[in-house]
């Protein structure tokens, strides 16, 4: 048994949580790490990682018993675990309000009966501000669902923040926007680009180009994670992790293209395109709040991020894991 504390991260063998993971252990925790069960076997990004205070499980946050027993002994809970992928959301609405907001509810559950619990920390989105009233959007800014998404990431917040009113659970809602880098899924638009390019294609397909994001490269926004487990007395609070920064989809994608020393041109594919009221036009994030509570700051410029996306996703036998051809909801 590990005399290191232990914490819990669902969602380990995604995107963000696989980073997480990785930063954890570094760090000398021993990680509880929660993977999507599947028939194959497969642990994700997680695959084939090998360290002695790794723990894996094979388990689904939408069967309550077993966030029960995953919570239990863990000091603390990172629970990124969820269905992201927006335009899926219009598809599938129901698998959303079951993954995000019931298995958000599991986790709560489970955290209440863990003795050894000092925190737990929910991962919310961005998306929950919807297109950007005032910029930059501080955690006071209005809820705009303008996706079932993130409809399902409001009402999971709403939920843990009424379990820190109601049971005194230690919550702490993490607010990341626009995170990318590797690993990430081809669903979101940097490395839907960067795979198109790295496959020879000149033409790239896209959506709608106009939007401006705050873009957080992923070890950034783990690093956020992490000090937001180790701040003081931030129980209650919603934090959001922002460069502070933003740029446009369009400024992007040159950038990649310049990075990548293509020539390409961009067509607009109506089938990557949100509806017109569910498209979130701006989004501009203040995270004075994470950089006062625990001196926080991103390590990387978007170029710097881009750079070590497109290192990594040109990698031949990473490449070869994507389908740049298809277009991934």
């Amino acid at each position: 048994m590990s005399t290191k504390p232990t914490v819990l991260v669902t969602g380990a063998d995604g995107f963000i949580g696989s980073h997480l993971t990785e930063l954890l252990l570094n760090e000398g925790y021993h990680v509880r790490a929660l993977c999507l069960y599947n028939s194959f076997g497969s642990l994700g990004w997680l695959e084939g990682v090998s360290h002695p205070e790794l723990e894996t499980i094979s388990g689904d946050v939408r069967d309550p018993d077993l966030c029960r027993q995953i919570s239990d002994g863990c000091e603390i809970i990172f629970h990124l675990a969820a269905l992201i992928a927006i335009p899926y959301s219009y598809v599938a609405p129901d698998s959303y309000v079951d993954t995000n907001i019931r298995g958000t509810l599991n986790m709560l559950q489970g955290a209440r009966a863990n003795k050894s619990l000092k925190r737990i920390i929910i991962t919310s989105t961005s998306e929950v501000y919807g297109t950007a009233l005032t910029v930059p959007i501080a955690e006071t800014h209005p809820r705009q669902p303008q996706s079932p998404y993130s409809a399902t990431k409001i009402g999971a917040d709403a939920l843990a923040l009424s379990f820190h009113a109601a049971f005194d659970l230690p919550v702490v809602i993490a607010r990341p926007f626009n995170t990318f880098g590797p690993r990430q899924s081809a669903r979101a638009i940097i490395p839907t680009i960067i795979t198109q390019i790295a496959s020879g294609a000149t033409e790239i397909k896209v959506g709608d180009l106009t939007p401006t994001r705050d873009f957080n490269y992923v070890e950034d926004t783990a690093r956020g994670f992490l000090a937001i487990a180790r701040a003081n007395d931030v129980e209650g609070q919603e934090i959001n992790i922002a460069t502070g920064s933003e740029v446009t989809m369009a400024k992007t994608l040159d950038t990649i293209a310049t990075l990548m020393g293509k020539e390409v041109s961009w067509v607009t594919d109506p089938a990557r395109l949100r509806p017109s009221k569910s498209e979130v036009r701006r989004l501009l994030g203040d995270s004075s709040k994470l950089r006062e509570l625990t001196g926080w700051a991103p390590k990387y410029s978007l170029e710097d991020g881009l750079r070590k996306t497109i290192e990594w996703f040109t990698e031949p036998a990473n490449l070869a894991r994507y389908k740049a051809d298809i277009y991934n909801r």
